[in-house]
């Protein structure tokens, strides 16, 4: 039985792919039975084809594939629904996360007496080993996103997350979801907790992402999540004894 699934949306890191499923193998063997789900993102390279032989002697891979690009969240949201395990961590496929910080995200939601209701644990980036424009857009985007939703993070960009697949699945889906999840997870009353992880250079390919693309639709998106967040409301249902005969028999 699955314990926790890994979910790694890929699109064109053929040059990557060979390394990271070595790593998460040798990260994740140790915590228990696991599976790595791969989505190929409507790759044009050998990314898929690399993937399928890496599964031929790992039986703990498997590999989806979109036909043509959905971008991440729809990646993400793929491998999330074929997901086993009921616990569920990401990390973007260029190499950049190292598969070594799964274990820490992993432990507070895999641990004996886990709190119920953390549902989300968030890696945020040290060490930033991206272009100077690039960590400062990410800087400023980050600081106008937390203003405007107050949601304690720093680093909502970093691929590093784990948390309960069922919860993921009860969150509204739009794209561009994945950069929104701490606050749609404390949205729907999930304690959220944050984990500083170690970032690395990318090792081979190119980013599938322009700043300008990002500040583009950031706005858009921004404003719709802050609307979901002031518009929802939680109530807590109670039953209501009737008298009735119960059958306990099923």
């Amino acid at each position: 039985m699955v314990q926790f699934t890994i979910v790694t949306p890929m699109r064109n890191e053929a040059g990557n792919i060979a390394a990271l499923v070595e790593g998460i193998g040798a990260a994740c063997a140790p915590l228990g039975p696991f599976e790595l789900v791969i989505v190929n993102d409507g790759s044009d390279d050998a990314t898929e084809a690399q993937a399928v032989a890496l599964g031929r002697t790992r039986p703990w891979l498997r590999v989806l594939s979109h036909p043509q690009a959905g971008g991440q969240s729809a990646a993400i949201h793929s491998g999330v629904l074929a997901a086993r395990g009921a616990i569920v961590a990401t990390l973007d496929g260029d190499g950049q996360n190292p598969p070594a910080e799964l274990p820490k995200l992993l432990a507070p939601l895999l641990a004996a007496g886990a709190d119920p209701r953390l549902g989300l644990v968030a890696g945020q980036r040290v060490g930033r080993r991206d272009t100077l424009s690039k960590r400062l857009a990410s800087r400023l985007a980050n600081a106008i996103r937390a203003a405007a939703l107050g949601d304690a993070t720093r680093d909502t960009g970093c691929g590093l997350k784990a948390f309960r697949r069922e919860a993921y699945l009860a969150l509204p889906y739009f794209n561009h979801q994945h950069r929104y999840l701490p606050a749609l997870f404390a949205r729907d009353g999930w304690r959220v907790a944050h984990v500083d992880v170690a970032h690395a250079p990318r090792g081979a390919g190119r980013s599938n992402y322009t700043n300008f693309g990002r500040a583009l639709v950031g706005v858009l998106d921004l404003a719709g999540v802050a609307w979901l967040i002031k518009r929802r409301k939680r109530v807590r249902a109670a039953e209501i004894a009737t008298g009735g005969a119960r059958d306990d028999r099923d």
